[in-house]
């Protein structure tokens, strides 16, 4: 089986740290388990939970071959990159485990290592961040005072080399410089597992997902004529397959919201799915659950045969399944502060 466009409209709610004002806090997209690709272990079945509070992974997987298979197994972080043009939605971004990632073997707890590197203009600076107390991060408040601590000959050198740039501002008392970091930090959390030749192996993983938002609808044009037309509503369109349906509730939304002195806001969330490939053949079973939380939301993601199960869930299932494309999921809601 394969992804198709196909839309689907629901509702979805009570979405946790999205009252945002005027800025677009960006998502990260992270995704499942990675190694070194092999005929001998594949993945009998993934059972993929998606919410804006918590993902859920639970999979799989049996070793075909005639002896047991001890690899290194990884999870990917999405890589962060400083900006001082927008903010990325961080879940907790002054621990080095970012997304509050955990592992589990037959029920076990595992715990991986980690391994993190920073780089400025593709020059590993993690050291050097190390060395003056900084944290690889580059979000969060504890990185931020690190960096205003820094002395000033230090802080022109990181500017000339492009680890931060100044950033200059008057909050009604005078001119101040902030110190923002545009490093980019790779994370990967490690493991070695051995695959038991003949039989199932069973890993879960759970991590609290980056939930992008922005205040308005990316997607409505400039033409109050034709808003749901355009560059930008193209290119959303095809990323999270809205239909019809989905497009004229939120044409209803926008005129009541309107009427109310309100707006809608706009929040995605991303898995990466295409990992799944590095596994021997297809996913023998898929099965996705896409949890809302509440009703009173609109949710377009992409997939084929998706069906309501509950008030606040969706589910898609596939066998010999191959993951050709990753999960997009946009949110439209009205504010709830």
């Amino acid at each position: 089986m394969k992804w198709t466009a196909v839309g689907v409209t629901a509702l979805l709610a009570g979405i946790p740290g999205l009252a945002y004002a005027n800025d677009t806090m960006a998502e990260l997209a992270a995704g499942g388990l990675t190694f070194v690709s092999t005929d001998d272990v594949s993945m009998q079945s993934e059972d993929l939970y998606i919410s804006p509070k918590q993902v859920r992974v639970d999979y799989v997987f049996h070793n075909g071959g005639d002896h047991d298979r001890t690899t290194v197994v990884a999870f990917p972080m999405p890589d962060i990159e400083g900006s001082g043009d927008f903010i990325v939605s961080v879940p907790n971004p002054d621990s080095d485990n970012f997304m509050n990632f955990s592992v589990a073997i037959d029920d076990k707890p595992v715990n991986p290592e980690i391994d993190r590197h920073a780089f400025a203009v593709d020059v590993d600076v993690t050291q050097e961040l190390k060395d003056h107390g900084i944290p690889l991060l580059p979000f969060g408040e504890t990185t931020s005072k690190a960096l205003a601590a820094l002395p000033k000959d230090l802080l022109a050198d990181w500017i000339e080399r492009g680890i931060v740039i100044p950033m200059d501002y008057d909050d009604g008392s005078g001119w101040k410089t902030d110190y923002v970091p545009v490093w980019k930090l790779k994370t990967t959390y490690w493991w070695r597992t051995t695959f038991p030749a003949g039989r199932d192996l069973r890993v879960a993983h759970r991590y609290t997902p980056s939930v992008g938002a922005t205040a308005g609808l990316n997607f409505i044009g400039v033409d109050e004529n034709a808003p749901f037309s355009g560059e930008e509503f193209d290119r959303e369109k095809q990323r999270y397959c809205f239909d019809d349906d989905f497009v004229k509730t939120v044409a209803k939304r926008l005129a009541d919201a309107k009427t109310q002195d309100s707006y809608l806001q706009e929040s995605w969330i991303s898995y990466v799915l295409t990992t799944g490939a590095n596994w021997g053949g297809t996913i023998g079973h898929f099965h996705l659950t896409v949890d809302k939380g509440d009703t009173d939301t609109l949710v377009s993601f992409c997939g084929s045969g998706v069906k309501k199960t509950g008030p606040t869930t969706f589910e898609l299932t596939a066998d010999d399944f191959y993951p050709e494309r990753n999960i997009d999921i946009a949110l439209v809601r009205r504010p709830t502060d």
